[in-house]
């Protein structure tokens, strides 16, 4: 229920405006309030650092969770490239929100902790130089005016008692004249008092014109002098508004993944792994390993053969610790998925695209040897790599 307008509402509005004497603290006040909001910036972000953080925590923990599950999944071919490179991924994707957590802190928050340093210089016994300044050049340009109108409302408060007095004077007269019951001398005594009431009144009232006159010829300059000071204000203003502006900005480039090439570059990636999943070749390569493509031994007739006897003091020599690999024949051309930067002195580096050939089978553990056009070898992770 909307309450009706006070008749004091314009005198309670201008009491508030920033002309009336004490009312620029608000404006001094906001410089300690930029203050207090940078270190709310700051400790907003260290919060958004934290859940970066655990989030890139909690994506390590679902690859390393799923990985051997995934390698010893049934799937094969090209549906288990494609469920490993979602972990992959994921492991990608840990270490650039581990990256933003980081430039959160060190380069963000550093950034707008530096720039507070700078901007706020903290006073010995509290408060701020900058807002010190504004303070004292708004109360030296209101002091003279407050003088004014404090006599101004001297001069308004004397008027105003004054003319209290002429009306009940004229009233008092009025009521006489209709009264039968008061003497002549009464009305006339009455009269007089109305006349000097009426005197003093026009006298008050041209000295509360004159103070009025003298405070509008000073008002130009000391809204002058205000707006001065106030512009002083804005302009430090300004500056804070603009560098939390780009200090924003900053923020959202590093939070703003969408536009990310890495982000890209790991989505673009998988999309393209699950896009070469074929059915096929899946089912061939089943055919071949574990079907009737596999090769066999049919059965055939053997010759006796008599066993070779070694001449007595001669024994054969075994060949301990050796790990017997396929051999391919010409190798198979393959093609790198992902970069791979080898960790010992006999595995091979590579870009993701580029092409070389595959001359060893995959072992146990998951290795092929390779060989690259300028004749270097090594050993490589065989997921890394598919066949051209």
């Amino acid at each position: 229920m909307s309450t009706p307008p006070s008749g004091n509402s314009s005198e309670d509005a201008s009491n508030r405006s920033f002309w009336m004497p004490g009312n620029y603290q608000p404006t001094v006040k906001r410089t300690e309030d930029a203050f207090q909001a940078c270190n709310d910036i700051v400790a907003c972000f260290q919060e958004r650092a934290r859940v970066e953080r655990q989030y890139a925590q909690q994506l390590s923990e679902w690859s390393n969770k799923w990985k051997p599950v995934v390698d010893s999944s049934p799937l094969y071919g090209s549906l288990l490239k494609a469920w490993q490179c979602f972990l992959s991924s994921a492991d990608r994707l840990a270490s650039l929100h581990a990256s933003i957590c980081r430039s959160l802190v060190s380069e963000d928050g550093d950034r707008v902790r530096t720039w507070q340093k700078d901007t706020f210089h903290k006073k010995l016994f509290g408060g701020f130089k900058e807002s010190q300044d504004i303070e004292t050049g708004f109360t030296r340009a209101q002091k003279p005016w407050a003088k004014r109108l404090k006599k101004l409302d001297k001069a308004r408060r004397a008027y105003h008692k004054v003319s209290r007095k002429e009306q009940a004077a004229m009233e008092r007269e009025v009521h006489s004249k209709g009264n039968p019951d008061v003497a002549i001398d009464k009305q006339k005594k009455i009269q007089e008092e109305r006349e000097l009431a009426q005197q003093e009144a026009e006298k008050v009232r041209a000295r509360y014109e004159k103070v009025l006159e003298e405070v509008n010829r000073y008002a130009p300059r000391y809204m002058e002098e205000m707006e001065s000071i106030f512009d002083q204000s804005q302009d430090e203003e300004r500056k804070r508004i603009v560098f939390l502006k780009q200090a924003f900005l900053s923020i959202h480039k590093l939070l703003d993944i969408t536009n990310n090439e890495s982000v890209r570059a790991v989505y673009n990636e998988l999309h393209n792994t699950l896009m070469t999943i074929d059915e096929h070749e899946d089912l061939r390569w089943w055919k071949n390993t574990n079907g009737p493509g596999m090769p066999t031994d049919w059965p055939h007739f053997q010759e006796w053969m008599p066993e070779k006897k070694n001449k007595k003091g001669k024994k054969e020599v075994e060949k301990k610790g050796t790990i017997e690999r396929s051999v391919i024949i010409g190798g198979v051309r393959v093609r790198a998925m992902y970069d791979y930067v080898g960790q010992e002195t006999d595995e091979l580096s590579f870009k993701a695209g580029e092409e070389f050939l595959k001359i060893e089978d995959e072992d146990d553990q998951g290795w092929c040897r390779g060989m690259k056009d300028d004749g270097c070898e090594g050993l490589y992770p065989a997921n890394y790599v598919e066949v051209v």
